[in-house]
């Protein structure tokens, strides 16, 4: 698109990736793709109720009668956000069309028609939904197409069938309109009960519990099979599976183990993308991202506030940028780099500060986890001269592979909801690279790479000395105090979401007498609260136990847009619906996300809604008169973004971590191979029931055993929900 500021935003072109697509590549698809024309004929969305029936007719003839029931979720085509669609039904030359519902994406028609059937017929029957306009020409809202033999063969088909665009004409070469450069995957998995991951669950937890002191070190052996490119998913997916087990610590020290066990060098310490830096660096995320903000967000927020051109490389200074300050002269080179070397300096030693402070925020097992990092690598270099390496072990994780990263893009790590301007980012990367400066302890090595930044010595010796206190500190917890850290910490619910909205007020009967009021909400498992401002007072709204359904709203029914609707249950146990405005798209989705995740377990969620507003005596979507009708759209409870603050959800990551094992599966296999020819007998010991008691020949059976799982897995079964992942950069 192409914004503009007064009239409506331009379209540019479009890139359209189908499943088909997605599917043909499991690795992602990542590459330029080129914009297409939008067409309005082809840009429609939908569904559309159904009946067709082959019935006998008069003279021995068959007729092929077509009942036009009910559509839903059709595009606005007009001004007012909605539509006057009508249907037209075409088969053997001939032509009916429905009546024309106004105003509405939701129609009803219930009307009927009938086509007389020519033996051995060919012709398809279409049907085509349009929006009718009374001065231009009507515009197109989508079709279906039947093959009429197939139809004969049923006698019956009925239900919704999705809108289809019309692709008849030719279209304008690609690449005149540019590219957009994507990285999109999708994964679609079905998750097996909970029952059916146990064995596998169970048997990874048993190996890190016996640390490397087990018997079989499968997890050695999965890094090994590993390939560089699924490290990171497949680290993510093992963290957080052993996060929810609650030996997360545990499974990081064996992997500080293992890769300590294979090092020589000091300064090559945690350098590489292994298992434990890709497993660490996950680890921080998911348990750290709430801490991190804490610290780091209001310095964040200071650097976007000001603004101020920063430049510390004098073959980059551009005087220009600066203005004018004093008596209306320009600012000379040294005067740019010494306050912009005294910016950086206080944003570098305000971040310190707040680092330093920071140690009883810092979730339990972080520092417990920090802790053991710190304990290994002492024992693995006790000696004087490597005195720093164990603080250099804490900080590239905490600095390099952490802090630094969010600095130098605050959006992905949810700091911000945009990305830096020009200058902002160079800011941030200035300050970056003065944080990795201290993470190295001041190394002699890294002041040798840039000697501009020379004016920031002073503080980041400074800062190396507050570091390590800091880290002193940090790593001294005992399990005593671990414990009851972390039971603290989880009383303390965090807002699952936050931030205004506005509320609707109705002041009277009639569209003009409502408004929106603004104020302060707060998501949390307990309750949806509200409150004038942040910091006063909150009063509980909704509890999320109460949710029904949480759905968006037409633009049309309060003439704005990004409204959603939250229907749920009074204590009285009647339905009751409480309307919210967003400032805008991105935030609406947000909430809604969240609020459908709070809300996922719950009874009697309903299946359909109405997108529109009961205003006078009907609902302005569907026109329906009936203030209880069941609704004309069906509800979305399972669509949700992936957020950074979700709760774990153990079973999806027990099928994501044996869909990789059975991907290197033949690997596993070759290697148990090997080990078992090196046993002197060249068999496997089995235990008293005659399962195998090597860890790999088990985990060889649970792969077998979860492939037959999913192969026998009925459809009547307890709920296996397939679980789509749609990730685009």
């Amino acid at each position: 698109m192409d914004e503009d500021a007064l009239s409506r935003d331009d379209v540019i072109g479009k890139v359209c990736l189908t499943r088909d697509t997605l599917a043909a590549h499991p690795k992602g698809f990542s590459g330029w793709a080129h914009l297409t024309e939008v067409d309005p004929d082809e840009e429609v969305q939908g569904e559309i109720h159904l009946r067709l029936e082959v019935v006998p007719g008069p003279r021995a003839r068959r007729l092929l009668r077509c009942s036009v029931l009910e559509a839903r979720d059709l595009a606005p085509k007009d001004r007012n956000g909605a539509s006057d669609p009508f249907v037209r039904v075409r088969y053997s030359g001939r032509t009916q069309e429905t009546s024309i519902v106004k105003k509405s994406r939701y129609p009803r028609w219930n009307e009927m028609f009938e086509f007389e059937l020519e033996e051995g017929a060919a012709e398809a029957l279409c049907v085509e939904a349009w929006d009718w306009d009374l001065v231009s020409r009507n515009d197109f809202l989508g079709k279906v197409v039947f093959n009429v033999q197939k139809l004969c063969a049923a006698q019956k088909e009925e239900g919704w069938f999705r809108l289809q665009p019309d692709q008849s004409k030719n279209r304008r070469g690609e690449g005149n309109l540019g590219s957009l450069q994507l990285e999109v995957r999708l994964r679609d998995e079905t998750v097996l009960p909970s029952g059916c991951y146990q064995p596998l669950v169970q048997l990874l937890c048993r190996e890190v519990k016996l640390g490397t002191q087990g018997p079989g070190q499968l997890i050695a052996l999965i890094e090994e099979t590993t390939s560089t490119e699924c490290r990171q998913d497949v680290a993510t997916n093992l963290l957080k599976l052993f996060l929810g087990q609650g030996l997360a610590k545990d499974f990081l020290d064996l992997l500080f183990q293992l890769e300590l066990g294979r090092t020589s060098e000091a300064n090559t310490l945690f350098r590489s993308n292994s298992l434990a830096s890709k497993s660490m660096e996950s680890f921080l995320k998911v348990a750290g991202m709430r801490y991190l903000h804490g610290v780091l967000g209001p310095i964040i927020d200071k650097v976007f506030e000001e603004k101020k051109y920063v430049e510390l490389d004098p073959s980059k200074v551009e005087v220009k940028d600066v203005g004018c300050s004093g008596l209306h002269r320009p600012q000379t080179e040294a005067e740019v780099l010494e306050q912009s070397a005294q910016t950086l300096r206080a944003h570098l030693a305000a971040l310190l500060s707040a680092l330093s402070r920071s140690v009883r925020a810092c979730p339990a097992v972080v520092r417990a986890t920090f802790r053991q990092l710190f304990r290994r690598v002492r024992e693995r270099f006790p000696s004087a001269q490597h005195e720093n390496v164990p603080f250099i072990a804490v900080t590239s994780f905490l600095c390099l592979r952490f802090v630094s990263p969010a600095i130098m893009a605050p959006k992905l790590f949810h700091l911000r909801e945009r990305h830096a301007d020009a200058r902002t980012s160079r800011t941030l990367l200035l300050l970056a690279k003065a944080v990795q400066n201290v993470g190295n302890m001041d190394a002699p090595a890294s002041r040798a790479k840039e000697a501009w930044m020379e004016p920031l010595q002073p503080t980041v010796r400074q800062g190396v000395a507050q570091l390590k206190d800091f880290i002193t500190k940090l790593v001294d917890i005992e399990e005593k105090e671990e414990l009851g850290l972390q039971r603290a910490l989880s009383l303390q619910a965090p807002p699952v979401k936050e931030g205004p909205l506005f509320i609707h007020r109705t002041k009277g009967k009639g569209p003009l007498m409502s408004s929106f009021k603004k104020l302060h909400f707060s998501l949390t498992p307990e309750a949806l609260s509200f409150a004038k401002t942040p910091n006063s007072k909150k009063s509980a709204l909704i509890k999320p136990a109460n949710i029904r359904a949480a759905e968006k709203v037409e633009e049309k029914s309060f003439g704005s847009s990004n409204v959603m609707q939250l229907i749920y249950e009074d204590d009285a146990g009647k339905p009751q619906t409480v309307y919210l405005q967003c400032r805008c798209v991105n935030e609406l989705n947000q909430w809604l996300s969240a609020l459908r995740k709070v809300s996922i377990g719950n009874p009697g969620l309903l299946g359909s809604y109405h997108p529109g507003v009961f205003r006078g005596d009907k609902w302005s979507c569907c026109h329906q008169k009936d203030k209880s009708d069941l609704g004309c759209d069906k509800t979305r409870s399972r669509v949700t973004l992936q957020e950074w603050n979700d709760p774990l959800d153990h079973d999806l990551e027990a099928q994501l971590i044996y869909r990789h094992l059975l991907g290197v599966e033949p690997a596993l296999r070759e290697k148990h191979r090997e080990l078992s020819a090196g046993t002197e007998a060249g068999s496997v010991l089995t235990g008293p029931g005659g399962a195998p008691e090597d860890p790999l020949a088990q985990l060889l059976q649970v792969l077998r055993d979860l492939q037959e799982a999913h192969r026998s897995s009925p459809a009547s079964s307890p709920p296996s929900e397939p679980s789509c992942l749609l990730e685009l950069t």
